[in-house]
């Protein structure tokens, strides 16, 4: 085919080969989402399925985040009916509730430095005038949307569990020791749940600095609000005032910080952080800003009931020391109106194996394909990754051993062989193994940010740009969800490929002499005579002997393939 043949048979805004998803909606129109073909029919599906991972990746969720007010609620127009999946397109649709186009007008003619506008003025010959139209994260609400269903169906089918968590902002790191191993020292990780536990922090506050007013001291409640507003703010400028002073003496160093005359205020700044409470985890853990962990000496005579605060910051690092530096860096950055990138890890337990078309269609591919078309991702490794170009082969190969839960290969869907340790990541030739499959993205800070830019008008005229608009000064904490979604959309279309290529003779689900009832799920023993789930299975069992046995058999003329073993 011609370039342009292919383009009119290709859909730029669709993922998949099986299950497919086409996202649609800018950041600043009426709302975005996703058209969903190809998920199996008579899977249970409300939106109560799907919002709990559009509430986690939402803006607004803390002061280390974008402050736009959504909502993000799901609303699902199609493909469902009494709680279940019909097979047939199930369209998706979020609305955008707090939009703000005018905050973009002085930007028309501008491209944001680092951002995608130029080119996709140039690619299109037009763009959305306000915000980042389709290169806005906007966008991944349909992906996020789609990735719940998928990760539902994997779930029920193989037990695939999926938990992304961040593991670095900028040159602050998790360290690699403090992620949970299973037997034999694999990686085995966090769940979602602990990650969004472990990785939220309250934010303490000195009640020297900050008191918040309460309904006997303003009755009115928009001024209490304006009132509390400045409080925080107040607040938070002392906090940030404290660090800075700290952090210049440190990286300046006593002798040049005592020529500025700052040594005295350096080191009252040092003393005062040492021992000062700044954040709780959920255990109770106190912490100063750089994460150490404050024990009862430091805390003697401290009432924390003064100090804490309502705010809770969902920054995903399930390692409270770590959070608490990151949330102190991701403060400073935003006060300096400048944004900071990082990295997330992502694994996946339960992975079934035999995943993966090569060659040019390896798992992994797939995979790096998914991330790769994440806004603002870098860089994708899998396993070891780039850190696994310094081993010796003789200590990256992944011994085989006997898998555990065993039997012959095809017993409870797991092959006869398992690997004892796991620097391949999931993958042996682009086909998944069984073991977890294991990543890492680099996601780079945001293009948009208040501090002043030299940059250019669209005519070639030198200006000096200060963004405005509502931009987080660091995504990693909202990355999470989008990484799961993406992979739950590349594991659901590879299983599903890989059962089209060992599908048996039959091709019906049922007999058809009764429509699908949710009370009654086919295959149910006691209940699926209603709908004809007997016959149906007769069918198969027919099919796969290559029998003729009556009307119900009839729909399978012909025996499966022969394969090694009876699956």
């Amino acid at each position: 085919l011609s370039a342009t043949s292919r383009c009119r048979h290709e859909a730029m805004s669709t993922f998949g080969q099986v299950f497919r998803v086409t996202t649609f909606g800018e950041s600043h129109c009426k709302g975005v989402g996703a058209i969903v073909d190809g998920c199996p029919p008579c899977l249970a599906l409300t939106e109560a399925d799907i919002q709990p991972q559009l509430t986690r990746r939402r803006p607004g969720q803390s002061r280390l985040t974008t402050p736009r007010a959504e909502k993000d609620l799901v609303q699902i127009l199609s493909g469902t009916e009494h709680g279940h999946t019909l097979g047939t397109p199930i369209g998706l649709f979020v609305p955008n509730e707090d939009q703000r186009p005018g905050d973009y007008k002085e930007m028309s003619d501008i491209p944001r430095p680092g951002h995608a506008d130029f080119t996709y003025l140039i690619k299109y010959g037009n763009k959305a005038s306000s915000g980042g139209g389709r290169s806005s994260a906007r966008e991944t609400i349909g992906r996020v949307a789609a990735g719940a269903i998928a990760e539902k169906w994997l779930r029920g089918t193989y037990g695939t569990e999926i938990s992304c968590w961040v593991s670095s902002i900028g040159d602050v790191s998790l360290p690699e020791s403090a992620v949970p191993r299973g037997e034999g020292g694999c990686l085995v990780g966090w769940t979602r749940a602990q990650v969004d536990e472990y990785g939220t922090l309250r934010m303490l506050r000195d009640p020297a600095t900050f008191h918040r007013v309460g309904e006997a001291e303003v009755a009115d409640a928009d001024e209490r609000r304006k009132a509390n507003i400045d409080a925080e703010v107040a607040a938070e400028d002392a906090f940030l005032k404290l660090v800075g002073v700290h952090a210049g003496a440190s990286a300046a160093g006593v002798a040049e910080a005592a020529k500025r005359g700052v040594a005295a205020a350096a080191a009252g700044a040092a003393e005062a952080l040492r021992a000062m409470p700044c954040y709780e985890d959920w255990q109770g853990g106190v912490y100063t800003h750089d994460g150490a962990r404050l024990g009862e000496a430091e805390l003697k005579g401290v009432d924390l009931a003064s100090w804490r605060t309502d705010e809770l910051l969902p920054l995903r690092c399930p390692h409270p020391p770590t959070a608490c530096r990151m949330a102190t860096l991701i403060r400073q950055v935003k006060a300096e109106k400048d944004s900071i990138g990082g990295a997330v890890a992502c694994i996946c337990t339960g992975v079934p194996a035999a995943l993966g078309e090569p060659v040019f269609d390896r798992l992994e591919a797939k995979m790096a394909h998914a991330m790769m078309s994440l806004p603002a991702t870098k860089g994708f490794e899998i396993g070891s990754g780039f850190g696994g170009t310094v081993m010796r082969g003789s200590t990256h190969n992944d011994p085989f051993v006997a898998n555990p839960v065993g039997g012959k290969p095809g017993d409870s869907g797991r092959p006869a062989l398992g690997v004892s340790s796991n620097y391949a990541g999931g993958t042996l030739g682009g086909i998944s193994s069984g073991a977890p499959v294991y990543f890492k993205i680099a996601v780079k800070s945001v293009s948009t940010i208040g501090q002043a830019q030299q940059t250019s008008r669209l005519t070639g005229e030198a200006i000096t740009l200060e963004a405005k608009g509502r931009h987080d000064p660091c995504v990693l904490p909202r990355t999470p969800p989008l990484v799961e979604g993406m992979a739950a959309l590349v594991l659901i279309d590879a299983a599903l490929l890989q059962r089209t290529r060992l599908g048996g003779a039959c091709t019906t689900v049922c007999d058809g002499t009764r429509n699908f009832d949710p009370a009654h799920p086919w295959g149910d023993a006691a209940n699926g005579a209603a709908n004809g789930a007997p016959a149906a299975k007769k069918a198969r069992k027919e099919g796969r002997r290559g029998g003729r046995g009556g009307p119900a058999a009839s729909f399978a003329t012909a025996a499966p393939p022969a394969v090694p073993h009876a699956w």
